[in-house]
């Protein structure tokens, strides 16, 4: 019998022992590192260079890297309340230098004839400071002014002028006018009330246009793998951004590069809005939740969702992710809550889902990407569910680890009647036994199905025109997740 040896030459004749290690029978990786990708606006206080990937140490860290208040270390904050171990990583943005950014008043029209406390949520953050019937109007927005200004983690600064707080926010951008200014936000029940006598008028936040370019960030990612790529937009510019970065052609889904992701973004709007976005979008690669009126941003939205999402996926792809609860964010009032037609209507137009309980709890309810059709734009529901696409990267992940640890350096023959055990010489039955028992493997695990059907199904031939190459089709049934009991409920009497 001949052993083939990598590296321990046939010609040796210098007394004992020598010895080499192979690994290719003891690799049980399977490729679970599933790294998330927080992309965002920085302010000029943060030290982080801007374009360039940052691993992520922590809340505080953020804050250091990328200016407290910023959006980005704001939505590193919303994603560890949902997964607080897995690895994170952030592409800081600077502001677009053509943006502007978005800004809000509160006006003092009369002062208090009772004492008491005024209340106003910054989005979803709460800032306060006592009333006394002595204050003037100025004194108040003063004493408005420096409650915000205390809180240096909220993304607006404000200023007070006679009467009048202008709050304005720390990064430029679209984006930003989504930061909502609301006077007693918990109301009686919380105990905030307006003193008496004192009146405001409250302009929310409004000018804030040009969210950066993400072309030189993106470009800066180069091989590195993130599987949660989660930005704070969804402007058309953007999400296009992301199909590029992520499609099957030449992007990280293609063949030549094998790196994968899925991206996460968030929206506000009405019905209709979500509606118009999903219709015009057809992305495997995207998946849009739809949110209306929450004091919680759509940017901080989208890394919550993302995070709770991640860590059920990471667990098991194929399990489907509905009702994981979604931490850091405050549900839509119940009049601005879509109902089940709505959200029915929503899940056929590309665009995902929550629901919320009767406590506020938010919930995913479905995932779903933005495809909806195929090339001659017909229905497709090939890629719908965001299950299929964590399915999908698990097995090619497995299938590339299995195939580069078992032949890393083998000589193919075409068949071998005979063959000595360690000669490195492997044909394509050997080839396909080896996927056969990967694949039932993977079934007895619950990660895949009918392996009776796989094994019918599955081809592996030498390529006629290269005799060095192996062409496979796998015939691989990934698994469904159980969303729909329905009941025909007949009784008698």
């Amino acid at each position: 019998m001949t052993i083939s040896f990598n590296n321990i030459p046939a010609a040796l004749r210098v007394p004992l022992f020598y010895a080499e290690v192979d690994p290719s029978q003891a690799n049980t990786n399977e490729a679970t590192l599933q790294r998330t990708l927080l992309i965002g606006q920085k302010t000029t206080a943060g030290v982080a260079v801007s374009n360039v990937p940052i691993i992520s140490l922590g809340v505080s860290d953020a804050i250091t890297q990328f200016g407290a208040g910023s959006m980005l270390a704001l939505m590193v904050e919303r994603y560890r309340l949902n997964d607080s171990f897995g690895e994170v990583w952030c592409l800081p943005l600077d502001d677009d230098g053509a943006g502007t950014a978005g800004v809000g008043t509160v006006t003092f029209t009369a002062q208090a004839t009772a004492n008491g406390t005024y209340y106003l949520g910054v989005m979803d953050q709460l800032v306060s400071f006592a009333v006394t019937t002595t204050m003037t109007v100025t004194q108040l927005a003063s004493a408005l002014a420096a409650a915000i200004n205390a809180n240096t983690n909220l993304p607006v600064t404000a200023a007070p002028a006679v009467g009048v707080v202008t709050i304005t926010a720390k990064n430029k951008g679209l984006a930003e006018n989504d930061v909502a200014l609301t006077v007693n936000p918990g109301g009686p029940a919380a105990g905030q009330v307006t003193p008496t006598g004192l009146a405001a008028t409250i302009v929310q936040l409004t000018g804030g246009a040009t969210n950066p370019v993400m072309t030189t960030a993106l470009g800066n990612l180069g091989d590195e793998p993130f599987d949660f790529v989660v930005i704070p937009y969804f402007d058309t510019t953007s999400l296009d951004a992301i199909k590029n970065l992520l499609n099957d052609q030449a992007g990280r889904w293609s063949w030549n590069r094998e790196i994968f992701g899925h991206g996460f973004a968030a929206m506000k709007g009405t019905l209709a809005a979500a509606q118009t976005l999903g219709a015009g979008r057809n992305d495997q690669h995207m998946t849009i939740l739809a949110e209306n009126s929450s004091m919680t941003p759509h940017w901080l939205w989208a890394p919550a969702y993302a995070g709770a999402a991640a860590v059920p996926l990471k667990a098991d792809a194929g399990r489907p992710v509905q009702t994981t609860v979604v931490n850091g964010v405050v549900a839509p009032s119940v009049v601005n809550r879509f109902d089940l037609t709505s959200r029915n209507t929503l899940l056929f137009t590309g665009i995902s889902t929550f629901s919320t309980g009767s406590d506020g709890t938010v919930r995913l309810e479905n995932l779903i990407t933005t495809y909806q059709k195929n090339a001659f734009n017909q229905p497709d529901n090939s890629y719908l569910e965001i299950e299929t696409m964590f399915q999908l990267m698990f097995m090619l992940r497995r299938l590339k680890t299995l195939v580069t640890s078992t032949f890393p350096r083998c000589k193919l023959a075409a068949s071998v009647a005979r063959l000595a055990p360690g000669t490195n010489v492997v044909t394509t039955a050997m080839i396909k036994s080896a996927l056969v028992a990967d694949y039932r493997d993977m079934e007895y695990n619950g990660l895949a199905q009918n392996s009776a059907a796989f094994e019918a199904g599955l081809i592996v031939q030498q390529n006629a025109q290269n005799h060095n190459r192996v062409d496979v089709l796998y015939d691989a049934t990934i698994m469904n997740q159980l969303r729909i009991f329905a009941v025909l409920f007949q009784f008698r009497q």
